[in-house]
């Protein structure tokens, strides 16, 4: 399987000098000297217009990146369409964090057709952060049953649900997301925030002939209508964080933790309160080269009361980036309750920077309808990747990464911006 996958989208060595075992302060690591850093404009430059003088700066350097959006896996088909990200830094506070934005439109074989836009905006002073998408998509979205893949002794709707095996079946239908969350910074770099979401699914229906799938059997058991619905909420959230750029951390900490809460007054098909937390730390390794970075992850999401629909469930890839549990499609595990843990180690290759690699690991846990507790049974996976840097003033890299996992899931993906 092959995609530019949204590392902004929603299926995600070298000899180095004295390597510290903990975080640099700010001291200790080198302000970047861009001029000796080599990206793809450079590259472009150096074939296209190889005697050109260089040219006295006198404006911003642009902070957008446009790409091809290409992919090819067996149940999209052969995808083509257009990806941009663009990052800047707004107003003349050298402490404001960067803003970022990426949007995408994309057409396959299959006749998905898929366009999202998102943000992550700080005002000057990080007064305000506002985070935010709409999506509006014709898609295949795959079922590989409940849980984490653990056998049930129940019923035969139970053994279904289950999927040990991890069976594949396709949803066709359409999708529309509309997410806006707005934070005020109450401290130095915390956060306190409100938002809404809107999810609505429409015409879902499966070419699968049996009554009895995973998704058909939790929707009846749930009170979840079988070709649409609705599950649109409030969240309340908390945030902090200490990331040197938003793009590509070499240090500092994010944090985010809040509630969702589905109601039906705002056309929600159930009530349901969910707990969301996601924690980022990195250590930078390397005085002379920052990009030395050990980078960990851990994002979870825990249903407290209510229901949610099936293909709204937490699980892989179901993080706000779609990133999480990289060689699993998009809800191979998933759950009420759900929570991934992972590793990143960061290196340069080139000294110039233009190219560099990761190697990652990761472990999934969820719960199921038979009886499995989440952190009861875990689920590895991991791989490794390359790094190609696309934008040297805001650290963004087109990245090709290589991962697997168990029942011979795999995948090569293709995006912008690391996974966390």
């Amino acid at each position: 399987m092959m995609g530019i996958h949204k590392y902004a989208y929603a299926q995600t060595p070298v000899h180095a000098d004295s390597l510290n075992v903990d975080s640099l302060p700010n001291t200790h690591i080198k302000t970047e000297d861009l001029s000796r850093q080599y990206d793809i404009a450079n590259l472009i430059k150096s074939v296209f217009y190889p005697n050109r003088a260089p040219r006295q700066r006198t404006k911003k350097p642009s902070g957008i990146v446009v790409i091809p959006n290409i992919a090819s896996n067996p149940s999209i088909g052969s995808q083509i369409g257009i990806k941009a990200v663009a990052g800047r830094k707004l107003g003349n506070d050298p402490n404001t964090l960067m803003s970022v934005a990426a949007t995408s439109a994309s057409i396959t074989t299959k006749g998905i057709i898929y366009f999202y836009v998102n943000h992550n905006i700080y005002t000057p002073g990080n007064k305000w952060n506002l985070q935010g998408n709409i999506v509006a998509a014709k898609t295949v979205t795959p079922d590989f049953g409940l849980g984490i893949a653990q056998p049930s002794n129940g019923s035969e709707e139970d053994k279904i649900l289950a999927n040990p095996g991890r069976k594949g079946r396709a949803l066709y239908g359409q999708y529309y997301n509309i997410r806006e969350k707005v934070y005020k910074e109450v401290q130095k770099n915390l956060f306190v925030g409100v938002g809404v979401s809107f999810d609505i699914r429409r015409d879902l229906h499966s070419k699968d002939t049996s009554n009895l799938t995973p998704y058909n059997i939790y929707s009846d058991r749930h009170g979840f209508n079988r070709t649409h619905y609705m599950a649109n909420g409030l969240f309340f959230n908390a945030q902090y964080t200490t990331r040197d750029n938003q793009n590509r951390a070499y240090k500092g900490i994010y944090a985010d933790a809040g509630f969702r809460v589905n109601q039906t007054w705002m056309g929600s098909t159930k009530g349901a309160l969910q707990f969301t937390t996601d924690f980022r730390k990195y250590f930078s390794l390397s005085r002379r080269n920052p990009e030395h970075v050990l980078a960990f992850w851990n994002w979870g999401s825990y249903l407290l009361s209510g229901n949610i629909p099936y293909l709204e469930l937490p699980g892989t890839a179901k993080d706000a980036g779609f990133h999480s549990g990289r060689g699993y499609t998009t809800g191979y595990f998933k759950g009420t309750k759900y929570n991934d843990a992972e590793v990143e180690y960061r290196f340069p290759i080139l000294r110039n920077k233009f190219l560099s690699g990761v190697a990652f690991f990761h472990m999934q846990t969820a719960n199921d309808e038979s009886g499995t507790k989440l952190f009861q049974v875990w689920q590895p996976g991991g791989g490794a990747g390359l790094r190609v840097l696309f934008n040297k003033n805001t650290r963004t890299n087109l990245c090709l990464d290589y991962a697997w996992g168990k029942y011979g899931a795999k995948g090569f993906f293709l995006g912008l911006n690391e996974a966390f």
